[in-house]
């Protein structure tokens, strides 16, 4: 993607604590960077100040002229359609015009909307863990478990910009109700809070320092402690499951897996591989490798970048999806 054609993509990486910006070259450098708290209880207008709080700041450099166009990869649901957000951690924001308001502040430059599971897998494909990868299956599993897909060597964002959210595929068909609405999906059971949620109500209890969190059912579990590695291990099997539903649907060659609940390292990868060769069982699946993600924080920035690239042909892309 590197042409050192002295373009740069205004990004914004949406989320329930944060909003960030930043102008991304051609190369993946972030050369200005802005951030704000996300202001969650606000009204709609409230939370856009936050944005237009930063978009002001990236606005005031002496790069900005050579902005060519502005990714962002926000929490979802997104409607990249209607340029349009809902997520669930914003309540404020419901069917929000976040494009038109983001390109009215940004002198009429083209916008691009895509969920930041989407924006995460541009990421990784463009600099990561995926990169050089034809077909490939990217995921955050951390508070929420997202994802996006790499297709013919291209990212595939859908129609509305999710395509590939594999935290809301049911892989327990009798399981708990989802806050989405639906039983025993991927995100109830391998998100940081389900996998602290399960490993409490199985006896697992914080230390002194009174840490509930996933990461600390993760040092449980490393430890030895078999409530936390039974925990995890529920949470290995429910990603391989999604994992091989996606390889036979799509045929990916590799699964790339980030976010905050990924930091358990061989606490959740060991049995997640080895979990997924009971899942996928034909041939044109069982290879898919399980990778962990290389780009950190400042991955749904980097990504909001490539995939308005993407879209708009810019840095030497073609058009189109």
């Amino acid at each position: 993607m590197h042409t050192g054609s002295g373009d740069l993509v205004a990004a914004l990486d949406i989320g329930g604590t944060k909003i960030a910006g930043a102008l991304v070259d051609d190369g993946g450098r972030l050369l200005v960077r802005a951030r704000r708290p996300t202001p969650a209880g606000a009204d709609g207008a409230g939370v856009m100040a936050a944005v237009a709080a930063v978009l002001d700041e990236l606005l005031a450099g002496a790069h900005w002229p050579r902005v060519r166009a502005v990714g962002i990869g926000s929490a979802g649901p997104v409607d990249a359609a209607r340029g349009t957000v809902s997520p669930v951690n914003i309540p404020g924001w419901r069917a929000f015009p976040l494009v038109h308001e983001v390109r009215r502040r940004s002198d009429g430059r083209p916008v691009v909307l895509v969920g930041d599971g989407v924006a995460m897998t541009a990421a990784e494909h463009w600099q990561g863990a995926a990169r050089g990868r034809t077909d490939a299956l990217c995921m955050v599993v951390s508070t929420g478990v997202g994802g996006g897909l790499v297709l013919n060597g291209r990212l595939h964002p859908g129609p509305t910009g999710n395509a590939g959210h594999i935290g809301h595929i049911s892989v327990d068909l009798d399981g708990d109700r989802c806050p989405c609405g639906a039983r025993g999906c991927v995100e109830r059971l391998a998100s940081g809070p389900n996998i602290a949620r399960r490993a409490r109500e199985a006896g697992w209890r914080p230390g002194p320092d009174g840490d509930g969190s996933a990461a600390a059912v993760a040092a449980a579990a490393r430890a030895g402690d078999p409530v936390a590695l039974a925990s995890f291990a529920r949470a290995a099997q429910a990603l391989a499951a999604g994992i091989a539903a996606t390889a036979t649907l799509v045929e990916i060659e590799v699964a790339v897996i980030g976010g905050g609940v990924a930091g358990a390292g061989d606490v959740l990868f060991t049995p997640l591989r080895e979990r997924l060769r009971d899942y996928a069982t034909l041939s044109f699946a069982a290879g898919v490798e399980v990778l962990p993600a290389r780009l950190g924080s400042d991955a749904g920035l980097v990504g909001a970048a490539a995939a308005a690239a993407q879209e708009l042909g810019l840095w030497g892309h073609a058009p189109g999806r």
